[in-house]
């Protein structure tokens, strides 16, 4: 049941951040590239045991540095997406931890 209620929380943030790239027309493999990013990035999250009685920061934290990669390889290409791209990835990723908080995902 933890699996899939991961898989859901990933889908879920995938489809959120897709979205708007969508309307904008970024081509699919960028499209593709975030939400398969965003369906991997709760099991990392609920995984990871950092920061203790910090638990809000594990998700948005973890998140970025997972992203930190992809951020520096379109940097190279487009200024101004990766300003997107670490906002997004704070805010799903702190979603995403409070949420598998809540849901008692999270080691603990």
């Amino acid at each position: 049941m933890n699996f899939l209620l991961t898989l859901l929380i990933g889908i879920i943030a995938g489809v959120i951040d897709v979205l708007p790239m969508i309307k904008m027309k970024v081509d699919k493999y960028s499209c593709i590239s975030a939400f398969v990013y965003y369906v991997i990035v709760p099991f990392v999250i609920f995984g990871i045991n950092w920061f203790g009685n910090l638990w809000w920061l594990r998700g948005g934290i973890v998140a970025i540095l997972m992203a930190i990669p992809v951020i520096i390889l379109v940097s190279k290409e487009d200024k101004k997406s990766p300003i997107a791209m670490i906002i997004m990835s704070i805010v799903l990723g702190s979603i995403i931890g409070v949420v598998g908080h809540f849901l008692n995902l999270m080691l603990p």
